[in-house]
């Protein structure tokens, strides 16, 4: 769960320095990428979702 949010604030731009530092510390980086990469396929997934609601 602790990744999932670091991923999250990561998107968002918002992330203050020690909770960084301390995410830097505490995270496996290989979860980080996949977390990342699923969140933003997710992303992508929920903008075409929408995008075709809207239109059609």
């Amino acid at each position: 769960m602790d990744t999932v949010r670091a991923v999250a604030w990561g998107f968002l731009g918002i992330r203050r320095n020690a909770d960084y530092q301390k995410d830097i510390s505490k995270l496996n980086p290989l979860h980080l990428m996949a977390v990342g990469v699923g969140m933003a396929l997710l992303f992508v997934l929920v903008l075409i979702l929408v995008v075709n609601w809207v239109v059609g």
